[in-house]
């Protein structure tokens, strides 16, 4: 039986740069700040971690590499918070949409049923991720920010790296008991 460790890392090598900014600005707040709390931001990917984390019943190796990459991504919401405060915005859990202000909600998150769907998910959201964060770096100005984007990208690849193995390993169709039916399939790699 093939084993999928996550003793491999699950954030990129070397260091995060200084979390500072080279001064106020409103619409790279308003962006750094949907990364704190919009749909596709740090909190839903935090969210959606620890959820499947907790749900995933027979299956502790994965539930476990998430909860890991979970703690990656609760350090980039604390990086992402801290930019969106020194550019000038209330580094609350909501995004600027349409010149109002939407606060986070679990409804963004999807809650699959199967291990495959939560690593498919979870892979597509981290792609997700990387694009929005590249779109970013085309048009902020200031270099600290983009240093801070560049690295939390490193890191968003670890996942996609990570969970693809995930996914060679944990298969379609391996059905789990996450505590809300009755039948539990066992959790095996394929």
């Amino acid at each position: 039986m093939d084993e999928v460790s996550c003793e491999v890392r699950y954030a990129a090598e070397g260091p995060y740069p200084p979390v500072e900014v080279e001064g106020k600005n409103r619409q790279y707040a308003q962006a750094i700040g949907s990364n704190v709390g919009g749909s596709a931001s740090e909190m839903s990917a935090v969210a959606r971690y620890f959820y499947s984390h907790v749900t995933l019943v027979g299956c502790e190796e994965v539930a476990d590499c998430l909860m890991r990459i979970a703690v990656v991504e609760m350090r980039h919401l604390d990086i992402f918070a801290r930019l969106a405060r020194q550019l000038g915005e209330d580094p609350r859990l909501w995004a600027v949409n349409r010149g109002g202000r939407r606060y986070w909600t679990p409804e963004y998150l999807r809650y699959p049923q199967r291990v495959d769907q939560v690593l498919r998910y979870a892979l597509e959201e981290e792609k997700g991720t990387i694009q929005k964060y590249r779109q970013q770096m085309l048009w902020i100005r200031d270099n600290n920010v983009q240093a801070n984007l560049q690295r939390i990208i490193e890191d968003e690849e670890v996942h996609v790296r990570l969970l693809t193995d995930l996914l060679a390993a944990y298969g379609p169709n391996q059905d789990l008991d996450f505590g809300l039916q009755n039948i539990t399939f066992e959790c095996v790699p394929r």
